[in-house]
């Protein structure tokens, strides 16, 4: 093994979107040196800066390429790709910048402390990016992220909008901002035509820093534990393994999928399963890989009476959060609109190329599932079960949204563009039947979290300042930690996820870090 010379205060496992956060803040301090380690390339496919491309990057090495566990629902795999590129799933994503409704924090305070509220998280999110004519309170407006609504808009989804306003759903304002509810315009990660990725916006400007130092093409192994304490990382590179040594703490930043399987090669986690799996057990922490969960996604297609121009920007610019029934304490649907047959690589499938799309994704899922190792060799990918629909009720509520759907399809602002529905078709009507389509259908809007989540109960795997339970020096931030998903796409959130746990590392325990200034 060769060991690596230099010594560093952090290791950041994982150059994703939470990565891309926690060392270009790290690093802020000249007197820090932080390793920043990402298996993917330094960059990905030209096609990553042009937003309407983004679905043919799901079919490139800028992705693991991750497939799930046959489901349940189904008996069939689902593709669940994931970001291997600096900027991770910010690198290949569909670029909503969204924060998901306040109601969907409630959880993460109870599970963690106040400073995981909507409240207590907010300095973070406005700390991530910079927005323009919005609320100056809620939302930043010199952070490294520039986010704002589609520019140009699509007429399609201006229609879209205009046909929800006609079935009597209300009009945000700023749909993004994590208040309301309605459908509105979303923001994104698109700057002058091109996506801006968490490694444009964090990493990039940070590049000259000579106390950071990123390495590509280097898959973690193990995390190297020595007397209950996280000395290091052993990964390897197109040259062999190196190890490398940290002083301060090692931070998982390698995702819902990633960091819950490092934990388990390094031999932290169930610890039955990892002795049927051959690896030694280093600390039995049930929790890890436990609670994964995920937004399903369902869809209604159309096929338009005229052509649809192109799209500019990123084939899902507005949305909707409503309520499938009464008496719920916030949006358990969202409703996104897509100027493609489909909105991804399924479309060449369905026979609807040319036509437009009305998405609905259960966006409070109970369905959980997990990650286990397949095997103790790093090189062979986990086994990723989400159970999409396991839990009954996440598709009624599906059926419930395709229903509210349908009707802002059948309004008569699309009557200028739509021709006839395509799938599931018009006659598939009643509650069995859209069932049926439903579960045999899951799909995955690529939000993966929960499998290393913070709290206080048996299962909880790092407590409220991400520190995992029962080993020094390891913490986990990014979309791991999360309790239960937020109502929205995910990225902006495991922005803010970063940036606190950007002030936990450098500022200690301080009381309430979200009052420190940024």
């Amino acid at each position: 093994m060769e060991k690596n010379s230099e010594e560093f205060a952090f290791i950041v496992v994982g150059g994703g979107t939470a990565g891309s956060v926690v060392a270009a803040r790290l690093s802020e301090d000249p007197g820090t040196r932080v390793l920043l380690l990402e298996a993917g390339s330094a960059h990905t496919a030209a096609a990553t800066a042009l937003p309407p491309q983004w679905p043919t990057l799901l079919q490139t090495d800028a992705v693991w390429g991750d497939l799930t566990v046959p489901q349940r629902a189904n008996g069939r795999r689902v593709p669940l790709p994931r970001g291997r590129a600096l900027g991770g799933g910010s690198a290949v994503n569909g670029m909503n910048h969204v924060r998901g409704h306040r109601s969907g924090y409630d959880a993460w305070a109870q599970a963690a402390g106040a400073n995981w509220s909507f409240e207590g998280l907010l300095p973070c999110f406005r700390r991530s990016e910079s927005t323009v004519g919005k609320d100056p309170a809620l939302r930043g407006t010199d952070g490294p992220l520039s986010v704002g609504p589609a520019d140009p808009p699509h007429p399609l989804v201006a229609a879209l909008l205009d046909g929800a306003a006609e079935c009597g759903h209300r009009r945000a304002a700023d749909i993004s901002g994590g208040t309301e509810e309605g459908f509105g315009w979303s923001d994104l990660n698109i700057v002058g035509g091109r996506r801006q990725s968490a490694a444009d916006a964090y990493l990039t400007p940070a590049a000259r820093r000579t106390n950071l130092t990123v390495v590509t093409r280097a898959q973690a192994h193990r995390l190297l534990i020595s007397r209950g304490r996280c000395t290091g990382v052993e990964y390897r590179t197109a040259a062999g393994p190196v190890s490398a040594r940290c002083s301060g703490e090692v931070v998982l930043t390698a995702g819902a999928i990633g960091s819950a399987h490092l934990l388990l090669l390094s031999g932290i986690g169930p610890g039955r399963h990892l002795r049927g799996t051959g690896v030694q057990v280093m600390a039995d922490l049930p929790g890890v890989g436990e609670n994964l969960h995920d937004h399903p996604l369902a869809y209604l297609a159309y096929r338009s009476r005229r052509p649809v121009p192109p799209g500019a920007n990123n084939h899902g610019e507005a949305f909707g959060l409503v309520r499938s029934r009464p008496g719920l304490d916030g949006p358990d649907l969202q409703i996104l609109f897509i100027d493609a047959a489909r909105g991804d690589p399924a479309a060449a499938r369905t026979g609807t190329e040319g036509g437009y799309s009305v998405a609905v994704s259960a966006i409070t899922p109970r369905s959980r599932g997990t990650i286990r190792l397949a095997s103790a060799d790093p090189g062979v990918p986990p086994l990723v079960d989400p159970d999409y629909y396991g839990d009954g009720t996440d598709a009624d509520t599906a059926v419930r949204g395709l229903r509210l759907a349908r009707d802002i399809g059948e309004s008569r602002a699309l009557d200028a563009w739509r021709a006839s529905e395509a799938v599931p078709g018009p006659g598939t009507t009643g509650t069995a039947a859209l069932r049926a389509y439903v579960l045999g259908t899951p799909a995955s809007y690529y939000h993966p979290v929960g499998t290393c989540r913070m709290g206080t109960d048996p299962l909880a795997v790092v407590d409220g300042e991400l520190r995992l339970r029962g080993v020094g020096g390891l913490r986990v931030a990014d979309a791991s930690v999360i309790p239960s998903i937020p109502s929205a796409n995910t990225n902006a959130t495991v922005c803010a996820v970063a940036e606190r746990a950007a002030e936990l590392l450098r500022y200690g325990r301080r009381r309430d870090p979200g009052r420190i200034s940024p």
